[in-house]
């Protein structure tokens, strides 16, 4: 049906009230990420809480009981991880800077001339390692004098130093209040939507919920139970350097062939720099296989299953593209918004799918079922055939 031009006018006049709000709402959003930041990271926290906080109610205990309960295992979980985690990581660190002359004389006195000879391409010419090892052990000597600086900075600016303490003190309370009254947000929420559009929020909203939980706490799972074994195992292989390395291969495992694929690469180097053997370099293999047969066969379907949706490249695309526009904060909303996105894509591709635009004006009539096999789309939008098919007739 033809519209007036005031209709047109009309419409126009909407579509540019809704673009303007988009824009206002991303101009505040950068202006406000600084103070937002520990908003979002409580309420991450606090929706991956809740379904914990929801079980523990269903036992019979209250609100605020199964809260504090919730609120303390996040807190000891956070606290261990730093207790444990960082020391370790500086010592393997550490360890690394110290061995960096052992893998600079592997380099130069066996890889590269390896290379060479069965490339013959003069890679030596083109590298200087001894530079660059030189580079980074003065850079890491002086990490003491660049992080005095970076204090010295911070306590003359007074209001910056306020200002992180804050964001510091605010992320538990936070945390504690979006716990307790997550389900009283939702349910506003709901309230404000019109109520002919309310079925379809709700599917849309349940749907981004799974996919964005399905990725969070299925795949940081696996992502920590990884870095967990393989630091282990090659640990137990006798690797200096293999903690570290479990944990770079455990990090990228959200990339499929990516985190194996650099844990294999960094634990073959690190076994043929410290031993020189390959009964070792047998040995990171077998622990990155294990690893492997593990995550396919266990890790993945039992807590990640097929509901994430999201494309690797997807993932690190949104993460880098919401750290370039808005900072920390645009990391931490990179997820969310990539995962709604996704649900709304398939939802679009759904009304298309089902729309008089993708299925035509007229439907397919199958005239010899035997001969003209048809898709499962075009399946389901023929008409059904008679009792007689031999009294069909094509339409004129």
């Amino acid at each position: 049906m033809d519209r007036t031009p005031l209709e047109d006018i009309a419409l126009f006049l909407r579509r540019l009230q809704w673009t303007a709000l988009g824009v206002g709402a991303c101009w505040l959003l950068w202006v406000l990420a600084p103070v937002l930041t520990p908003f979002v990271i409580a309420a991450m926290l606090g929706w991956l809480g809740d379904p914990l906080v929801d079980r523990l109610e269903r036992t019979g205990r209250s609100r605020n009981t199964s809260v504090i309960l919730v609120f303390t295992l996040m807190a000891l979980l956070v606290v261990l991880v730093l207790l444990i985690l960082v020391p370790l990581i500086e010592r393997q660190i550490t360890t690394l800077i110290v061995s960096l002359p052992s893998y600079r004389d592997w380099f130069t006195g066996t890889a590269i001339p390896w290379l060479e000879q069965r490339t013959g391409f003069e890679i030596s010419a083109w590298l200087d390692l001894n530079h660059l090892i030189e580079l980074v052990r003065s850079n890491w000597e002086r990490a003491g004098g660049v992080a005095t600086t970076m204090l010295g900075y911070l306590s003359r600016s007074g209001f910056a130093v306020m200002a992180m303490i804050a964001n510091i003190a605010l992320l538990p309370v936070l945390t504690f209040f979006f716990l307790r009254d997550w389900d009283v947000l939702v349910d506003r929420v709901a309230s404000l939507i019109p109520r002919d559009h309310l079925a379809t929020a709700s599917r849309l909203a349940k749907a981004s919920s799974d996919v964005l939980g399905a990725f969070l706490r299925g795949q940081f799972l696996v992502m920590i139970t990884l870095g967990v074994m393989y630091g282990i195992g090659l640990w137990a292989v006798g690797l200096d350097l293999g903690i570290l390395i479990g944990i770079i291969a455990g990090l990228l495992t959200f990339v499929p062939y990516l985190g194996p694929a650099s844990g294999i690469i960094l634990g073959v180097i690190a076994a043929l720099v410290q031993y020189g053997d390959w009964k070792y370099v047998a040995g990171v293999l077998a622990v990155f296989g294990v690893g492997q047969v593990v995550e396919s066969y266990w890790l993945t379907p039992k807590l990640v299953g097929d509901r994430i949706g999201l494309h690797p490249v997807a993932v690190i695309f949104a993460v880098l593209a919401g750290g370039t526009l808005f900072g920390f904060l645009g990391m931490l909303l990179a997820l969310p918004v990539a995962a709604v996105a996704n649900v709304l894509l398939r939802y679009a591709q759904e009304r298309y799918t089902h729309s008089r635009l993708y299925a035509g004006d007229h439907p397919t009539i199958l005239l010899d079922p035997a001969s003209n096999p048809v898709s499962p789309q075009a399946e389901g939008t023929r008409a059904a055939p008679a009792a007689d098919a031999s009294t069909e007739r094509a339409p004129q």
